[in-house]
């Protein structure tokens, strides 16, 4: 079950996704997130963010929706309070990095390359912040610049992090692999709203949130496989696994790992029922390495 990714070597394919694990010591208490092959940290900003004011979550037909707006505890508290307990945890580290500039990133970048973290995965994403985020993530010509310029000084691998709101995804990863990412992962939330019709106003404050879970799969899926045959590079996928089959399913995509979230609420023993749940199909089918299935549609 062991990948490589970027020349770090995960035990299983199964990372827990940024936003929805913490610094994974809630999880601990479950089970031994040892067992995962990594942990993406929540999303992670110079500066502490309380996040988003009014409702975050609110749960949607086979989905929610979220409007958590990056709070964290900002780069100096993690890498002082939170990391050191995180790398004791054996399994791989991938800091999940945000932010509203340019500035931000490179800022927030050169603090972990100081640490021990193994990966940074870089949230162009996020479609719940006023700036940054996804504004970095829809056009491929901003997203080249963007990764171009944080590759400059990055010292580990860097994951680059795609939003499904791209006016093309596919041509986004490429621009990322050209621009020097080591690694890509998609997708993060769908642009969604609620309204409540009692009240007569949208749910959320910022309007728009961010849809994940079961509902997106589908078209998570489809992104996933048309970036994975385009890019020479690894890709992460993610949105909607919430069984070990889906994982499967986007690994026979083309994805090297997967990354478990929204079923992490649902079910806090989630992700570690993936990896025995892969574990099992692999040995039924008389599957050796998962290379002999990534990429076979």
């Amino acid at each position: 079950m062991k990948v490589n990714i970027c020349g770090i070597e995960f035990k299983n394919p199964v990372i827990a996704a940024s936003g929805t694990y913490g610094f994974g010591k809630e999880y601990s208490e479950f089970y031994d997130v040892g067992e995962l092959g990594g942990i993406s940290t929540k999303g992670l900003t110079i500066n502490k963010k309380e996040g988003n004011e009014g409702i975050r979550i609110h749960e949607t037909s086979s989905g929610i929706l979220n409007s958590v707006g990056l709070q964290n505890p900002g780069i100096e508290s993690f890498i002082n309070e939170e990391l050191p307990e995180m790398m004791k945890m054996n399994t791989v580290i991938m800091a999940n990095i945000g932010g509203g500039t340019l500035e931000d990133y490179l800022q927030a970048v050169d603090k972990i390359n100081k640490t021990d973290v193994d990966m940074i995965e870089l949230n162009i994403s996020c479609p719940n912040v006023k700036d940054g985020g996804m504004a970095f993530g829809i056009k491929s010509k901003v997203a080249y610049e963007v990764v171009s310029k944080v590759r400059s000084i990055c010292k580990k691998p860097l994951i680059v992090k795609l939003s499904p709101n791209a006016e093309d995804i596919v041509d986004m990863a490429v621009k990322c692999q050209e621009a020097g990412a080591d690694s890509i992962s998609l997708v993060n939330t769908f642009k969604g709203m609620a309204i409540d019709i009692k009240t007569k106003k949208p749910v959320f404050n910022n309007v728009t949130a961010g849809l994940s879970g079961p509902a997106i799969k589908p078209i998570a899926l489809r992104m996933v496989y048309e970036v994975c045959k385009e890019v020479s590079i690894p890709v992460i996928g993610m949105g909607g696994i919430t069984t070990w089959k889906d994982a499967v399913e986007f690994i026979m995509a083309g994805a090297h790992a997967i990354q478990v979230g929204t079923a992490n609420f649902m079910n806090p023993y989630a992700a570690l029922e993936i990896v025995q749940g892969i574990k099992e199909y692999m040995n039924k089918e008389g599957i050796k390495d998962l290379s002999e299935i990534r990429g076979i549609i």
